[in-house]
């Protein structure tokens, strides 16, 4: 080797050192910033729900006013008008108690003719079916006990099946050919011309009875 080679110094570099040196730091994030951000966030977006709700309860409030005031004519059918008198104190009243909320008190719709006689009764209850609450309001004679109409206002049954009990026009047509109470559940084709016999529905027979069970209850309950 000669002198000119021993001159030149070797350097060696250490790899671990480079990365490390390269390496950025790492941010310590804190858990006040976290929580604050957090809190923030959930703050904003309860505000939003709030008024979201705010601003669409009285236009749902009020289509469910107008759909159940067609619904009253549609099972009472002919009444002119109707008055909505409240369970209060055992006995019907056209109002409520100062300061008494609406919601907190049974209802029943009386419907009258062109003469101002009463011409029809009518009820909205529900009751727990195959998956959620089914609400129905229907309409009878209160002098004869027959029927008058029926309509299911909510019902969250199995689309294809449960659903039936509102979209199947058969099943639904026995209530408005004035049936009498109370009303006997049957097998489609297996009835006897019973004036209560209501065929339920192939396939729906728990969501049809429980229309069924709902409108004998409602007629025990306020006749």
């Amino acid at each position: 080797m000669s002198n000119e080679d021993m001159k030149h110094d070797v350097v060696v570099e250490d790899p671990a050192i480079d990365q490390a040196q390269d390496a950025p730091a790492e941010e310590t994030v804190s858990t006040f910033r976290l929580v604050a951000t957090l809190a923030i966030a959930g703050a904003l977006a309860g505000l939003l729900i709030v008024m979201v709700n705010q601003h669409t309860k009285p236009i749902i409030d009020k289509y469910k006013a107008e759909q159940l005031q067609l619904a009253v004519y549609e099972v009472l059918p002919g009444v002119e008008r109707y008055n909505t008198f409240y369970l209060v104190d055992d006995a019907l009243s056209l109002e409520l108690p100062a300061g008494a909320k609406e919601s907190e008190y049974k209802r029943i719709y009386v419907g009258y003719d062109a003469e101002g006689r009463v011409s029809g009764v009518a009820i909205s209850r529900g009751e727990s079916g195959f998956q959620d609450i089914v609400q129905v309001i229907f309409g009878f004679d209160p002098v004869s006990g027959k029927l008058t109409g029926m309509k299911v206002l909510d019902s969250k049954e199995t689309p294809g099946l449960g659903d039936k009990i509102f979209k199947d026009m058969v099943f639904v047509n026995q209530f408005f050919a004035s049936p009498d109470t109370p009303l006997v559940a049957v097998k489609p084709g297996a009835g006897k011309g019973g004036p209560g016999e209501i065929d339920t529905i192939t396939g729906a027979t728990i969501s049809s009875k429980i229309v069924i069970s709902i409108i004998n209850n409602g007629m025990k309950e306020w006749m």
